[in-house]
């Protein structure tokens, strides 16, 4: 018999997404947990209960778009219509929706245009230095989340923004972005391919040695020698970009850290889950960031006051009645796995007491429209310990956040 379970506080949706201090929302949480139909999810509730939203999502599953009925999203917000073809929004006609995905290398030119002379803009651009890292240099996608998420702030034309992370721990590498970017733009390797145009070919020997010169032969017969004159064409033009750099993702970062930001973690009732959850909470805990609570998806609520133990007792006794037993088995089966997934939890708000939680439980079908994505808000608002007629009615009329 497992003991009961302790009471923890209950995660209020709705006055999460109704409080106009809440201006921006991030949801976080492995992968396969169903974080981006949360997000979707709480966008759409946000939006029909009056609030001017808008969703963005850096996963690149696309599901999102899937979703929201979208051939595909753009870098820029997009309006949702609902599938009558109007625009989604609530009855009062204040709310509305919009969604977009970022596109890592666009979301960089438009930084490196919004913040150069056309013709330095053109010049870093076309560099094909730039041109790898603005795709494919670690960190960069973090840092250009910060940016859109910065950009859609700074318009104040949004009542609500919600943030889709990556899958995984690295959905939280964002939090990081300002502090490895500024040490990348201070690093001795940046300041080095500065200096040539200033300083001339030999002057860079002068500056830096042999020992240099050693690496940069090196660097060039495994990558090209070309690499290093188009890495620091690059920084020469880039140069003047720096400080705005830093100042925007700290910016952002500070923005993070607001009381107007609210972090939502997501998590299934399973044991690696709600690990990265826990170490979801402790980070968000360092860094000081607010954290609203936990949403735990696909739970199997008990569907009736029996215990596994009397259910197959029972199921025993009804030799004569196959069918009876079958589904007396299947309930103390169900029964089982609420237990456990009550144990996990548990252990979980054990450690982090003060973390509210709310659960989705687990249904039938799949979340490919509008109205599956609303049901999913509503069952994100419920309270969290519905059980009995309650769950065999919600179970009936939802289906499962993926």
């Amino acid at each position: 018999m497992s003991p009961a379970p302790k009471v923890t506080a209950v995660l209020d949706v709705d006055a999460l997404i109704d409080d106009p201090g809440t201006r921006v929302l991030v949801c976080c949480g492995s992968g396969g947990v169903g974080k981006t139909t949360t997000s979707a999810a709480l966008a759409i509730r946000a939006a029909e209960r009056g609030r001017r939203t808008v969703v963005l999502t850096i996963d690149p599953a696309k599901r999102l778009a899937q979703a929201l009925g979208l051939q595909a999203l753009s870098n820029e917000p997009g309006r949702v219509e609902a599938a009558d073809g109007g625009a989604l929004s609530a009855t009062d006609g204040r709310g509305e929706l919009h969604a977009m995905m970022l596109d890592m290398r666009r979301t960089f030119d438009e930084m490196v245009q919004s913040h150069s002379p056309p013709d330095r803009a053109e010049k870093i651009i076309s560099n094909p230095f730039y041109q790898t890292i603005s795709s494919s240099f670690s960190g960069t996608q973090e840092y250009m989340a910060m940016e859109k998420l910065g950009q859609l702030a700074a318009t104040g034309e949004w009542d609500l923004i919600v943030v889709d992370t990556p899958p995984s721990r690295s959905a939280l590498d964002f939090l990081d972005a300002p502090q490895r970017m500024s040490t990348f733009l201070d690093g001795r390797m940046i300041r080095l391919l500065s200096s040539p145009a200033r300083a001339g070919g030999k002057g860079l020997r002068k500056l830096v040695g042999a020992g240099f010169s050693l690496f940069a032969r090196g660097v060039g017969t495994i990558l090209g020698g070309q690499l290093l004159a188009d890495a620091s064409a690059f920084v020469q033009a880039f140069d003047t970009m720096f400080g705005g750099f830093r100042e925007r993702a700290e910016a952002t970062y500070e923005l993070l850290r607001s009381p107007g930001t609210a972090f939502v973690v997501v998590a299934a009732p399973e044991p690696d889950a709600l690990r990265e959850a826990a170490y979801f909470v402790d980070r968000l805990s360092a860094e000081g960031m607010p954290l609203s609570g936990l949403v735990l998806n696909r739970t199997h609520p008990v569907l009736a006051p029996l215990s596994a133990t009397r259910a197959r007792d029972a199921a025993d006794g009804l030799r004569g009645a196959p069918l009876a037993a079958a589904v007396l088995r299947l309930h103390a089966d169900r029964v089982d796995l609420a237990d456990r997934e009550e144990r996990l939890l548990a252990r979980f708000t054990s450690a982090h007491p003060a973390v509210a939680v709310t659960r989705v439980p687990v249904v039938s079908g799949d979340i490919t429209d509008l109205d599956g994505l609303r049901e999913i808000g509503a069952r994100l608002a419920a309270a969290s310990d519905v059980t009995g007629a309650e769950a065999v009615a919600s179970e009936q009329s939802l289906r499962p956040a993926r």
